[in-house]
């Protein structure tokens, strides 16, 4: 195991709780990923490439070894969210092809971006003038990637204007087109009703360009629901975030590859105590015992990235079986009801999220109990958390 930061307290004896990331597994994924794409795409003829998104700090589980590991396994090309991102892998020496997701309209930050060859998105023609002037200024030219809005009303320009957009952009010198691109917002919904309309409104687009003798260099639509979903989705390039790392976006899609989880959480019991019966357990109450009841107090809490929503609603593995946690969840602890042992000891170590000997506990098990979403708890472990790569 090498932890992801050097120090002289950086061994793993020295930690009260981490998170632990297979590197193994994420490769596993990126081939599992790009044997799907190898089927022919229907929109190219040829097989698709795998962008790995790595925003976020590569969901929690660490950007530049994420984006490090994946483009070994086969990756070609990096999605992030800001230019920030987006320099650390070039800091880190990564030279993929990296495209920023998020919009843009910062001169200082274009000249950022021309620096650190990073390719933006372009999602209005204001926009387009912004990078045209600057991009003069320092008299150089970069790829621009349009972002077509064909439903999710986020980023975008109407996909009925793609043509006067794309046009736009073709008559400023300084702005070469990359690729146009769209993002689904119900891929990951079984009714398929309404992602076949954006993917409709998405070739009409295409095809319109076409009939003005446009040629798109790229073509990219899919996420992660939607690369395991549809292979007609696929066209030059795929999005990947959440499957990367191993999950499912939708339980109808479970199964569809053999994806494996890549990232564990544990943490170490630092204090074992028994309390009477009718004795409140942390902060307003919340649990009160009814027996004399031993408790673990376990050094890890919502300021780690554990949401205090789960406040008696989830469990750990220790020594590889379920215990619940009780009592509302602090900044830095939690606690545990741990009667069914006899000789706890500060030091041992429990499983919030990842394998046991007997059982498994997934990010979905989170997730589904507070009623969020899977990207959301990986999204919310934070740095303080060292990451172990193994």
């Amino acid at each position: 195991m090498v932890l992801s930061y050097e120090n002289q307290y950086s061994h793993i004896e020295y930690q009260r709780a981490w998170i632990e990331i297979d590197l193994g597994a994420l490769s596993h994924n990126v081939t599992q990923i790009i044997q799907l794409l190898r089927s022919q795409s229907v929109a190219t003829g040829s097989p698709s490439q795998l962008m790995a998104v790595v925003k976020a700090d590569g969901y929690g589980h660490g950007a530049v070894t994420v984006a490090k590991t994946a483009l070994a396994a086969g990756a070609k090309w990096c999605a992030v969210a800001t230019s920030q991102e987006g320099i650390e892998l070039r800091k880190a020496g990564i030279n993929a092809p990296i495209l920023i997701l998020g919009a843009i309209n910062n001169p200082a930050e274009i000249a950022a971006i021309v620096d650190y060859r990073l390719q933006p998105t372009l999602c209005t023609s204001q926009q387009a003038i912004i990078f045209s002037d600057t991009l003069a200024q320092l008299k150089t030219t970069i790829p621009v990637h349009l972002n077509i809005d064909t439903g999710m009303s986020r980023l975008g320009t109407s996909w009925k204007e793609t043509v006067k957009f794309v046009q736009f952009v073709q008559q400023l010198p300084q702005l070469k087109l990359a690729s146009i691109y769209s993002h689904f917002a119900t891929a990951d919904d079984p009714d398929r009703t309404f992602m076949d309309v954006q993917h409709q409104r998405y070739q009409e687009a295409i095809a319109h360009l076409k009939a003005q003798d446009i040629i798109p260099p790229l073509l990219h639509i899919a996420n992660s629901a939607a690369t395991l979903s549809d292979r007609a989705l696929h066209y030059d390039l795929v999005r990947v975030g959440l499957s990367l790392y191993g999950l499912y976006p939708s339980p109808h899609l479970q199964g569809s590859i053999d994806l494996k989880p890549v990232l564990q959480v544990k943490a170490r019991i630092t204090q074992v105590k028994t309390i009477p019966p009718h004795t409140g357990v942390s902060y307003g109450h919340r649990y009160v015992s009814d027996r004399h009841t031993q408790i673990a107090i376990v050094a890890i809490g919502y300021a780690d990235g554990v949401p205090r929503l789960l406040s008696n609603k989830m469990e750990v593995l220790l020594r590889g079986q379920r215990v619940p946690q009780i009592g509302s969840i602090t900044m830095d602890q939690l606690m545990l009801d741990v009667s069914c042992f006899a000789d706890l000891q500060p030091g041992e170590v429990v499983t919030l999220i990842g394998k046991g000997d007997r059982d498994t506990i997934l990010v979905e098990e989170w997730s589904d109990r507070i009623g969020t979403i899977s990207w959301e708890i990986l999204c919310g472990f934070k740095r303080r958390l060292p990451r172990v790569y193994c």
